[in-house]
C-alpha cells in the first residue's frame, strides 16, 4: 500500500511543476499522516526530493528542446550565432580603421 501511495505521489508532470518547497510540504504531511518511523520518513523525504529534482531537470531540458525546435522553425538566430556575427564584423571594422588612419 505504501509502495502504491508512494508511486501515484512521485508520478506526471504535476511534480515537476510544484516548487521543492511545496514538494517538501508534502512529502512531510504524508510521512505525517501515515505515521511513518523516523527512518522510513527520511527514506521517503530524500526519495521524494530527489524524484523531483530529477523531473524538474528532464521537464526543463524537455522545455529547451521544445523552444529550441520552435526558435529553429521561426528561422531565429541564436545568441551563439548573433556573437559569430559580432565578432565577424569586429575583424572587418579592424582593417578598414587602420586604413582609414
Amino acid at each position: 500500500m505504501f509502495d502504491v501511495m508512494k508511486k501515484l505521489a512521485l508520478t506526471g508532470v504535476g511534480l515537476a511543476l510544484k516548487t521543492r518547497k511545496e514538494v517538501e510540504d508534502l512529502a512531510n504531511d504524508f510521512v505525517e499522516q501515515a505515521k511513518l518511523s523516523e527512518q522510513e520518513g527520511e527514506k521517503f523525504f530524500d526519495d521524494m526530493v530527489k524524484r523531483y529534482d530529477d523531473s524538474k531537470g528532464k521537464f526543463e531540458e524537455r522545455v529547451e528542446g521544445v523552444v529550441k525546435d520552435v526558435l529553429k522553425k521561426m528561422n531565429l538566430a541564436t545568441q551563439s550565432e548573433v556573437m559569430n556575427l559580432k565578432d565577424e564584423i569586429e575583424k572587418i571594422k579592424k582593417p578598414v580603421k587602420d586604413s582609414v588612419k
